[in-house]
């Protein structure tokens, strides 16, 4: 039992606090800078652009955040397996055709809602960590029994699958290194993991063999931008899955076809290094602004790739110095929780957070594959922001009821 009644309450952790105020005010900012030279966009009202979104989403999400320091987290994980199990339902409906719509490349990943466009892989990730948590929260013998971790294993699996099917490889992958260290933290047997991890890096070294050197009628079912995708970061020529009867013009597009699908990578890193060491100004990137970094995407995949050459070395520094002070405070809610649920729940979101970040900064200098992971804050979208701020508002939960001593 825990009663806050005998416990002072406690006060939220500012330094965090300020650190997301200032992506916040970066996101706002940059997200601005990304649509407004979009003619499509300027003709718009005010209320209804882009930019203008992102801060209501922001407001509603501070909101989100401040109920979530409301409540005890105690209350919150008592209801985590009945959030788990609606967001696995939410997963499945979005496969539907007719309720889960698509956008961009054509992944049914959204509910369309009459102001909003929910997306359930989002929220699914908040739920995980909360029932895992709580799942993994028992007494350290049960977390020896092969049974248990199986059932772990399963409870991140599912919905891994689940948006793996949508497809959204880059929302599923997330979930790996979440529950793994949650799964460490908690006390499971390290042998356990140890061969869980040398089981999945043998599957993803054949994986990659068959990506890079199968034939086609060999290689394991992908959805065709995803394994374009693939090859791409790994600099594999297309030209070597051409039949061998193939003429010069058949290479020829092949070759093409190859620099088409690299067109925002290379277009990101061109924006990344042309900033040099301070930037071109707020609003003067020439990638954005003539549209060579992709207006699609620029507000939200590659939105760092916006701000590295607009505020250079500096300003990029300037947004992983705030990434870093949310993460280090996060470890240390999770050092000073009153139990081991509050210290799982904080791990869980301070490595969802760490994934988001490592990955889609990664993919704009072109050290991890292009994935439609957002960085969190500051890539457009409501669910992300409403997320990202939800999973922080338990951090400050956490942080609020610690241990009074």
């Amino acid at each position: 039992m825990f009663s806050t009644g005998t416990t002072p309450r406690q006060s939220s952790d500012r330094l965090q606090i300020a650190a997301l105020v200032g992506l916040m005010i970066v996101g706002a900012a940059f997200v601005f800078s990304a649509t407004m030279v979009n003619p499509l966009e300027t003709e718009k009202i005010w209320f209804a652009q882009i930019w203008f979104r992102q801060i209501i989403w922001y407001l509603l999400g501070a909101g989100v955040a401040a109920m979530m320091c409301v409540l005890d987290y105690h209350t919150l994980a008592r209801w985590s397996f009945v959030a788990y199990w609606a967001m696995i339902l939410c997963l499945v409906a979005v496969l539907i055709p007719h309720i889960g719509q698509t956008h961009g490349w054509g992944a049914r990943r959204w509910i369309d809602l009459p102001f909003f466009q929910f997306q359930p892989s989002e929220f699914a990730k908040l739920a995980f960590i909360l029932a895992g948590a709580n799942f993994l929260s028992r007494p350290p013998d049960e977390l020896r029994q092969s049974k248990v971790f199986w059932q772990g294993i399963g409870l991140m699996m599912l919905p891994f699958l689940l948006i793996l099917k949508e497809p959204d490889l880059g929302s599923a992958l997330v979930l790996l290194p979440t529950g793994l260290v949650m799964m460490l933290v908690a006390g499971t047997p390290r042998i356990y993991l140890i061969k869980l991890l040398l089981g999945v890096g043998l599957l993803a070294s054949l994986f990659v063999a068959d990506l890079l050197f199968a034939p086609p009628r060999w290689q394991v079912p992908m959805e065709t931008y995803q394994r374009n995708r693939l090859l791409i970061y790994f600099g594999r020529d297309y030209t070597h899955f051409a039949p061998p009867n193939a003429t010069p013009a058949e290479l020829q597009r092949l070759r093409q076809r190859q620099l088409d699908d690299a067109y925002n990578v290379r277009q990101a890193l061109i924006s990344v290094g042309s900033g040099g060491l301070i930037g071109k100004g707020w609003r003067q990137g020439t990638q954005n602004a003539l549209g060579y970094l992709p207006r699609a995407v620029a507000h939200n995949d590659f939105i760092f790739s916006v701000i590295a050459e607009e505020e250079g070395f500096v300003g990029s520094v300037i947004v992983l110095t705030l990434y870093a002070v949310v993460l280090f405070t996060g470890l240390r809610i999770a050092g000073q929780a009153r139990d081991r649920l509050g210290k799982l729940v904080a791990v869980g979101v301070v490595t969802l957070i760490f994934s988001h970040v490592f990955i889609n900064i990664g993919m704009n200098i072109r050290i991890m594959p292009v994935t439609g992971v957002p960085l969190p804050l500051l890539s457009y979208g409501g669910s992300s922001v409403l997320c990202s701020l939800f999973a922080v508002g338990l951090l400050q939960n956490i942080h609020i009821h610690r241990r009074g001593y």
